[in-house]
């Protein structure tokens, strides 16, 4: 797995990742059809190099909205993934299934993924 960025700020070694969050509303038809309309993106995006997670998931109260959730080690990886060649197909692909521009987050995030979540121990 790629190593995340890290960066001196003071005497702190600070460790960063890119951290994305996009949400998709498809249009009705296209509901049944999107997880496999994106599925060579999700595959080709999982292999590059600089890739931490991607994952898809589906909202809870609408059938039209779908959530992907990625990080890349770092700024000069999130470049790579938006100047592939399969960004482009996949911007191709999606655009027809899509209703509305997706909405996007993405940040820098000063840790290296995912923590345990500290108000709801379980171990």
């Amino acid at each position: 797995m790629p190593q995340p960025s890290c960066q001196l700020v003071g005497q702190r070694r600070i460790v960063a990742v890119i951290f994305i969050v996009v949400k998709y509303q498809v249009k009705p038809e296209s509901i049944p059809v999107w997880l496999d309309v994106t599925k060579p993106f999700t595959k080709a995006t999982r292999h590059e190099p600089g890739n931490l997670w991607f994952e898809w998931y589906t909202s809870t109260d609408r059938a039209d909205e779908f959530l992907l959730v990625e990080a890349f080690k770092d700024g000069q990886a999130g470049a790579a993934h938006v100047g592939s060649e399969h960004f482009r197909t996949a911007l191709d692909a999606m655009r027809p299934h899509l209703a509305h521009t997706p909405e996007i987050v993405s940040q820098t995030v000063a840790q290296t993924g995912w923590d345990k979540m500290g108000e709801l121990p379980i171990d």
